[in-house]
């Protein structure tokens, strides 16, 4: 029926929609826009690569798979995006890039989306962080590792733990 912007920032956009059910009562739903995003699945033999951060909303370090989104007036696709996270978090590239599907981080709320790329090939070199991730690291960890990291909350990140599972339905 209406929506209004309560909040905006250049990473979201918060708005309040007035909606009317199919009964035709009224309610509310609170939206939050953010841009799409690409997680990367870099794959090694024995397992793959993680990235470990500070993520200041939960206040603490946890490992998930490289992600993120094109910045503030930068576009492309997402396959170009998706290499783009992978070099700039880890410095790895990738001969091959494989789209293993596209999910919604949060669609009670919101309406981000991510695209899932699985990563092989792999060459090494030096990550090129952005000014938020100079607390980040990264690693290869074997697929027990990863398991054991889920098991003990080490691996909290609900859309690593989506695309891992997407790659174990196509393995």
């Amino acid at each position: 029926m209406s929506s209004r912007v309560v909040y905006r920032n250049p990473w979201m956009t918060v708005r309040e929609d007035e909606i009317r059910r199919p009964d035709g009562s009224p309610g509310i739903y609170g939206v939050v826009e953010k841009p799409d995003f690409a997680l990367v699945l870099p794959r090694w033999r024995d397992g793959f690569w993680l990235v470990e951060q500070f993520r200041y909303p939960i206040g603490r370090r946890a490992w998930e798979f490289p992600q993120g989104s094109w910045g503030s007036g930068a576009s492309g696709d997402q396959l170009a995006l998706a290499r783009q996270e992978l070099a700039e978090e880890t410095g790895l590239r990738a001969g091959t890039m494989t789209h293993l599907g596209h999910l919604y981080e949060a669609y009670g709320y919101s309406t981000q989306a991510f695209d899932v790329y699985l990563a092989t090939d792999l060459a090494e070199g030096e990550p090129d962080r952005e000014i938020g991730e100079q607390d980040m690291i990264h690693r290869a960890v074997t697929d027990a590792e990863i398991t054991e990291m889920i098991r003990s909350g080490q691996i909290v990140d609900a859309p690593s733990l989506a695309a891992l599972t997407l790659y174990r339905l196509g393995s």
